[in-house]
């Protein structure tokens, strides 16, 4: 899955990979914008889009802990199968991310 969203990801000027939540999030312009995780995919697609989708049942609520991460959601892989749903999932990610906030840096310890 990770390759095809690589792929899919490969024409933009600023794509970064890093591992976080036990998988590999593409971050975009410095924004998470997809993860890879396990046999399903981290969308970052925002609370309205969120609610769109999550009303037709096509995905779940992503929870941390008890807190319910409101604008990011979960897709399992076997509703992934062809390139463009999948496509569907990443451009309501690329879509959502310059309406998104970029986490704030982290200052590393010397």
């Amino acid at each position: 899955m990770a390759d095809r969203i690589r792929e899919a990801l490969m024409d933009l000027p600023v794509v970064e990979e890093k591992k976080m939540f036990q998988g590999v999030c593409f971050m975009v312009d410095d924004k998470l914008c997809v993860c890879v995780r396990d046999n399903s995919i981290l969308c970052r697609i925002g609370e309205q889009q969120a609610a769109i989708e999550l009303e037709k049942g096509n995905c779940n609520q992503m929870v941390s802990g008890e807190r319910v991460m409101k604008g990011y959601v979960y897709v399992e892989d076997f509703t992934l199968q062809t390139t463009a749903q999948l496509n569907y999932w990443i451009n309501l990610c690329l879509a959502f991310n310059p309406l998104a906030e970029a986490s704030k840096k982290r200052k590393r310890s010397k």
